[in-house]
């Protein structure tokens, strides 16, 4: 077998430099998420101006004209809406391939569901009944989805064209990784420089386990091979990578699965499999093609698009609700906590997420400044491993979550992870997407190092502020256990799964089961 190579200094190329300032991207999103609103609601006004044939502002002043007037909600809503399900489609993601297909794909879906939401809104919400006699123009909304759909889709092909030119003159490329050293390697290379409109830009190369040696590589594709695959976490962090061509079918997941765990929070970073390793894929992919090389993507959500949608909706809502209704509660937590002790209110501890990302997960402070984590550490390795035990009649160790008894708990901590009212600002972390309503428990990176392949399955979905491991026992469940509750919460998962487990959270923390 081949030595393993540490990386070379010396064969390290730069990291990739941008060829513009980091704000023009977000400042681009905001444009055309600005226009696309103003777009759709020209699109509606043109609709009721061709169709009703009144006028749209009052003649003596500067207002909605009556007969204009209760349609005014209706654009509003209109423009938000179909502004949102472009988000949605991922619209506003102008890094790697794309094709204009796809693209006016992604439109007509997008102005299809907003129109039909729209239609719902004007005949079901009436302008809060204040037009519940006002018979509205089916014709109108015709109109409108027929305009707003040839406006949008000429704009945002458009706006792939200019992009397509942008990309031949060197910006807008993604940083990328190849690993492997074998014709699939060369042949992806090969793809990528050749179509630079694709968006990708090849960086460097890591070495397998098998292949064209470094050198000979390099000659042929005049790319440097810069370390070996046990450097990848490092290689990509340094060169700032943000796309990951697999060549090599010798790379264990296990491998990959490390390295995304070692690179942590803050960067962007997708996998792909490249042609010829469609033997090795894992559950969650979706294919996709970049060019004329068909792809893999890696880590995918196990949930359909429409699944997706609804769980993230719902999580929406119901987290901006609760964070609403409760904030006397917050409140008034937040000046116990600073009563009590001395320290921030919130606390904050990386969690991991799905797909064995990083994520801050927020809480109210429970503990004082100065505990020790050692004592948690160790009682999850004894968990993991399976040592019960070690536990047996042993209150100061957890069977899994906590310490029974902590001496590093506060007065008021004990009262809220009792009630379980810590983990409140979670719903922060749920608005932000690092966390659903409902899923299997976020891990401590520590405790993820411990785990077995199997155990890293519950990865696959965002972790929860509750589950099936709540409901189920909670702190008094073995970690086997929780893991297979989790496991089948991500095979099973329904919208009315996640509801009931929300109505049988409460009857568990009036239980005392404990807190994470």
């Amino acid at each position: 077998m081949r030595p393993q190579p540490a990386v070379n200094p010396a064969r390290t190329v730069k990291k990739f430099e941008k060829r513009v300032p980091g704000w023009v991207m977000p400042l681009t999103k905001a444009f055309v998420f600005s226009t696309d609103c103003l777009l759709a609601a020209a699109s509606f006004l043109a609709a009721f101006k061709v169709r009703a044939g009144s006028d749209i502002l009052a003649s003596n002043a500067w207002a909605w004209s009556q007969e204009f007037l209760p349609y005014a909600g209706v654009m509003l809503f209109a423009a938000a809406a179909t502004a949102c399900l472009f988000l949605y489609q991922r619209l506003y993601r102008f890094e790697g391939a794309f094709s204009y297909t796809g693209e006016w794909t992604r439109v007509f879906k997008a102005v299809s569901v907003g129109s039909l939401l729209t239609v719902a809104w004007a005949f079901l919400f009436r302008g809060g009944f204040e037009y519940r006699d006002f018979s509205y123009s089916r014709s109108i909304f015709i109109l409108y989805f027929l305009l707003s759909l040839g406006v949008l889709s000429v704009f945002h092909l458009g706006l792939r064209g200019i992009q397509v030119r942008i990309r031949r003159g060197g910006i807008n490329l993604l940083p990328t990784l190849i690993i492997g050293t074998n014709p699939e390697a060369e042949q992806t290379v090969r793809e990528l420089r050749d179509c630079r409109d694709l968006g990708y830009r090849v960086i460097a190369a890591v070495e397998g386990n098998g292949g064209d040696p470094p050198a000979v590589f390099e000659e042929k594709t005049c790319i440097p091979v810069v370390g070996h695959i046990d450097n990848l976490a490092d290689l990509i962090q340094r060169l700032e990578i943000q796309e990951v061509i697999i060549t090599d079918n010798s790379i264990p997941s296990e491998r990959l699965f490390e390295s995304m765990m070692q690179i942590g929070r803050g960067q962007r970073l997708e996998f792909r499999f490249a042609p010829g390793l469609f033997d090795l894929l894992p559950q969650k992919t979706s294919i996709e093609q970049i060019g004329v090389l068909p792809v893999v993507r890696l880590f995918r959500e196990p949930l359909s698009d429409l699944q997706r949608f609804v769980k993230r909706v719902s999580d929406i809502l119901i987290s901006a609700a609760a964070i609403i209704l409760l904030w006397p509660l917050w409140a008034l937590v937040s000046i116990l906590i600073r009563v009590d002790s001395e320290g921030p209110v919130l606390f904050r501890q990386e969690r991991v997420g799905m797909d064995g990302r990083l994520f801050l997960c927020y809480k109210f402070r429970t503990m004082s400044v100065d505990a020790d984590e050692t004592v948690h550490r160790e009682a999850y390795q004894r968990n993991i491993d399976g040592d019960s035990s070690a536990n047996a009649g042993n209150d100061s160790e957890p069977l899994f979550g906590k310490v029974k008894d902590d001496p590093r708990v506060t007065r008021i901590g004990r009262s809220l992870r009792r009630l379980s009212v810590d983990e409140l600002p979670q719903l922060f972390n749920v608005l932000k997407g690092d966390m659903s309503v409902v899923g299997p428990r976020p891990p401590i990176p520590y405790e993820v190092e411990e785990y077995k392949t199997w155990h890293r399955k519950r990865l696959d979905m965002k972790p929860g502020i509750t589950g099936l491991w709540q409901v189920s026992g909670r702190n008094r469940l073995p970690f086997e256990k929780m893991v297979e509750a989790d496991l089948y919460y991500i095979e099973n998962w329904s919208i009315w799964l996640d509801l009931k487990i929300i109505l049988l959270t409460l009857p568990a923390i009036l239980r005392g089961d404990g807190a994470r």
